[in-house]
């Protein structure tokens, strides 16, 4: 593409040398220069994109993007502006057709829920017969096509050339979830939201964003600025979770007309009656376009929220009721997120992706409305992230399950035994019995703990002590199939390694 083409609808920036260029790739990796390559110059936590500019303009670079003059190339074109990363997400559409102006765009954002909202929504879409591509944690994919997710939310670059992709494949709309890095990196600028969604905010990601109030600031991002009404997309809507405590603050920023849902109170969507149980959610629910009945086999209070915000999705995008009806009753599951592994012993166990003190609350106490016997709970938490959430999470499992069996997660580079420790911070104060071998373990009189180093011996030792009628739930992970100790990544899968113990445990 000519650079003059590609800069023509961003008149603030300062431009010097040859416009008539030809621009073959952008990119913000030095590595990734080729020639015709525009390369932007990022200002990162770790390291200054100017100091590579002499790399990139050696490599091929045709042109450079930079907010410090001082570094500018003598004898290569370069571009200044006052904001690189939000300059990048807006030209990298530009350079990739805008795949998002002329389909829907959902976006997704929230601590938790996220994964399983875009499924739903993809649900809906899928029903009222409009193909879907999907975002995620767990990958980007459309209909057969499936990209392995390194990040939640890509860099602009990668993301708008992902759009692209989806589009020339099929893809009529996207349903993508957006972290709070993407929003505060500006990874999604340059995106055309039609639908921003707001699931809620508890604590993560601390050890990035500082606190709370900045982590809900990079979340507000979402609907104070990209969802601003424009001669692309002339109606936007927020649709946000009023159940969660910060809710109403994002209302209040909101560019756009809000829909508010929730389970609790007399929102645009929420539940005239509703009804929990082992097969799933059922009852009616109230909406902007009347009332209608419906049944999921999703489970527990947490998932009703999800569903409540992919209704609003649908509301927002104007489809008929039958059509989110549909939507709704034909999702069945989301890898990793409640995910069932088989068994023979009578057993239920459940794979979760929770993570956080908020999301293990909320399955657990999904698990105990519907628990038989006992509930025993294996968990850990990551290395060289937010330590502040460990004895949170500690505590709750250990008030909330017969048995916490406290082990690895990613360790990453941090000693696992350190991060064990300050889980069972949380632990100590609650004078629950702390078990020092298996042997000890009698769960007939009182709750109790016990701390397993290695996560392979810590779901065989859940599954060997679990009887007919229990719940095991193997929280963290979900759908990883890895687990990284150092700077390693091992193959690792908790239901693969559930359904071994099963095994052994079946002979």
């Amino acid at each position: 593409m000519i650079l003059t083409e590609l800069l023509k609808n961003l008149p603030d920036i300062e431009f010097h040398g040859d416009s008539t260029l030809n621009i073959t790739s952008i990119t913000c990796d030095s590595r990734a220069v080729k020639h015709g390559t525009l390369f932007f110059a990022l200002r990162g936590i770790n390291a200054d994109g100017h100091f590579y500019i002499e790399k990139a303009v050696a490599a091929g670079a045709a042109a450079v993007v930079l907010e410090d003059s001082g570094y500018a190339p003598a004898n290569t074109p370069w571009l200044k502006t006052s904001d690189s990363r939000s300059t990048m997400g807006k030209l990298a559409s530009i350079f990739n057709g805008e795949p998002t102006a002329s389909k829907p765009l959902i976006g997704i954002t929230g601590t938790n829920g996220k994964t399983t909202t875009t499924y739903l929504i993809e649900a809906i879409l899928e029903a009222a017969g409009i193909p879907a591509a999907v975002l995620g944690t767990i990958s980007y994919r459309f209909g057969s096509k499936s990209i392995a997710a390194s990040h939640t939310t890509p860099e602009s670059t990668e993301l708008q050339s992902a759009f692209r992709e989806l589009a020339e494949t099929g893809a009529k709309a996207f349903v993508m979830e957006v972290s709070s890095h993407a929003l505060e990196q500006k990874r999604v600028d340059g995106c055309h939201f039609d639908v921003g969604i707001f699931s809620n905010l508890t604590r993560d990601h601390l050890d990035y964003h500082g606190d709370m109030e900045n982590y809900l600031s990079a979340k507000t991002r979402l609907f104070s600025e990209l969802l601003v009404a424009d001669e692309i997309k002339k109606k936007r809507f927020a649709a946000i979770n009023m159940d969660d405590p910060y809710g109403a603050r994002v209302s209040e920023k909101s560019a756009c007309p809000v829909i508010t849902f929730g389970r609790e109170g007399n929102w645009d969507v929420c539940p005239v009656e509703v009804e929990l149980s082992v097969k799933g959610i059922s009852g009616v629910l109230k909406t902007p376009k009347g009332e209608f009945p419906f049944a999921s086999r999703l489970l527990g209070r947490f998932n009703l929220s999800n569903i409540l915000a992919a209704v609003a999705a649908g509301i927002a995008l104007d489809f008929p009721l039958t059509d989110i009806k549909a939507g709704i009753e034909g999702h069945k599951t989301v890898p990793g997120r409640m995910e069932s592994v088989e068994n023979i012993c009578g057993v239920t166990c459940l794979v979760d992706y929770a993570h956080t003190g908020d999301a293990l609350e909320n399955v657990l106490a999904t698990i105990r409305e519907i628990a038989a016997g006992r509930v025993i709970t294996v968990f850990g938490c990551g290395g060289d992230r937010d330590n502040g959430k460990r004895p949170v999470m500690g505590r709750i499992a250990a008030l909330m399950s017969d048995l916490a069996i406290v082990t690895s997660d990613n360790p990453r580079t941090e000693n696992p035994l350190s991060i064990l420790k300050q889980i069972e911070d949380g632990i100590t104060p609650l004078g629950i019995c702390k078990y020092s071998c298996e042997e000890d373990i009698n769960l007939s009189d009182h709750k109790g703990y016990i701390v397993v180093e290695n996560r392979q011996d810590a779901i065989r030792l859940a599954i060997r002590l679990a009887k007919a009628g229990d719940v095991v739930l193997l929280a963290g992970k979900g759908h990883e199939d890895y687990q990284i100790i150092g700077a390693v990544k091992h193959h690792f899968d908790d239901r693969e390694e559930a359904a071994k113990a099963f095994g052994e445990k079946g002979l």
